[in-house]
């Protein structure tokens, strides 16, 4: 490798380490930050210039080894550290935090789980900082958060709750009120379209009388994801929902979009739901979602065996390592001034090869002494 190649490599040095420092800049700037991932950074080497490619040994001398000259170093991989991090205290009954792999699926209050592509459509997060917002649970940025609500005794929305959950997975939301003289104030409970799968919310439905969500006091979440409450206005026990987790093939996949927020690309695989602590089983959309032959989609299966519950009165802490980050600062500092040196070094070489190069075309020609032959007239040589 000539001098320039050295240069290449060490510039290809300084650029790997300042982008491993840049990761580490936000490791330690995130330290604090709930439900940060910290990422992580590995090496690969460049390509190499094959000088030889070596030789088999023969009857009277030896074999000879391959000579390769590398070219730098670039950046290998840059992944985030996934698992679960300690928790931190909030004290407030609707925050929670994961215990076990998944996400917390969020998204806006239109979006429709009508097909398992569909759930592409849907954020991840770690961060369960929740609460009631214009009847919505939402997290702190206002997304609002997925589950299962409570479904009535019967396919059409009354006010009798029954022991099971829809599995339509839809944007967690109170329960309406019903504003019938003889039920004034009752939750009223959804209803299942046996055609689609889809809930039947009363307030889309003209057979019900209802007027507005039910206000809800003394909100909390448990370690299953179950959504509780007590009406303000009947002193009633009210049970809104369940939470509903995400997990993916390849946690490693996924992308981190911008504050607690990933999404779910090629790489991360497919995204199978579940509840924690499996507190609600079936298949999604209540067994309406099918593989194209009219067949439920076995992928609509509800997630068993994650073992992931929620804790509530903590958010997750922050997977930033101090002490480690640290190390790596000053290892990839020295590295960063190993590689400033070889551009250094290579440059003066450079320039004392430039000087000499000058110095050469500029000497002085020395005219010819008396009586030394040279060309005389027509060229030819003189006596």
């Amino acid at each position: 490798m000539a001098l320039p190649g050295a240069m290449s490599a060490g510039i290809s040095g300084l650029t790997a380490h300042m982008d491993a420092l840049n990761v580490v800049g936000n490791n330690v700037a995130t330290a604090n930050t709930q439900g940060y991932k910290p990422g992580r950074v590995t090496f690969k080497e460049s390509i190499y210039s094959t000088q030889s490619a070596g030789s088999a040994g023969t009857a009277t001398v030896g074999g000879t080894n391959p000579q390769q000259i590398g070219y730098g170093v670039g950046i290998g991989t840059i992944d985030m550290d996934m698992s679960s991090q300690s928790l931190d205290s909030t004290g407030r009954g609707m925050d929670c935090a994961i215990q076990g792999d998944g996400f917390f699926l969020v998204g806006d209050k239109t979006h429709d789980i009508d097909s398992m592509d569909a759930l592409k459509g849907l954020t991840l997060t770690r961060v369960g900082n929740f609460e009631f917002r214009d009847g919505y649970l939402t997290d702190g940025q206002g997304n609002v958060v997925y589950g299962f609500i409570t479904r009535s005794n019967g396919d059409a929305p009354g006010t009798t709750p029954g022991d099971k959950r829809s599995t339509d997975l839809v944007p967690c939301r109170r329960l309406m009120k019903s504003s019938y003289p003889n039920s004034k104030g009752v939750a009223v409970y959804v209803g299942v379209d046996d055609q689609t799968g889809a809930n039947v919310c009363p307030d889309n439905d003209p057979a019900a009388t209802v007027d507005g969500f039910v206000d809800l006091e003394n909100s909390s979440i448990d370690k299953s994801g179950k959504i509780t409450g007590t009406n303000k206005d009947t002193g009633d026990p009210v049970v809104v929902g369940c939470i509903a987790l995400g997990s993916v093939e390849n946690l490693n996949g996924v992308l981190h979009t911008e504050g607690p927020y990933y999404t779910a690309g090629n790489a991360a695989g497919d995204i199978r739901v579940g509840t924690p602590g499996n507190s609600v089983t079936g298949n999604l959309r209540n067994d309406k979602i099918t593989d194209g032959n009219n067949v439920v989609d076995p992928d609509s299966a509800l997630a068993e065996g994650s073992g992931a519950t929620l804790v509530t009165g903590f958010l997750e802490a922050s997977g930033t390592d101090l002490a480690a980050e640290f190390a790596n600062m000053i290892i990839y500092q020295r590295g960063y001034q190993a590689n400033t040196r070889i551009v250094t070094v290579t440059d003066t070489m450079l320039e004392e090869l430039v000087n000499m190069r000058r110095s050469e075309m500029e000497l002085p020609i020395s005219p010819t002494p008396p009586g030394v032959g040279g060309l005389g007239r027509g060229g030819r040589l003189d006596d």
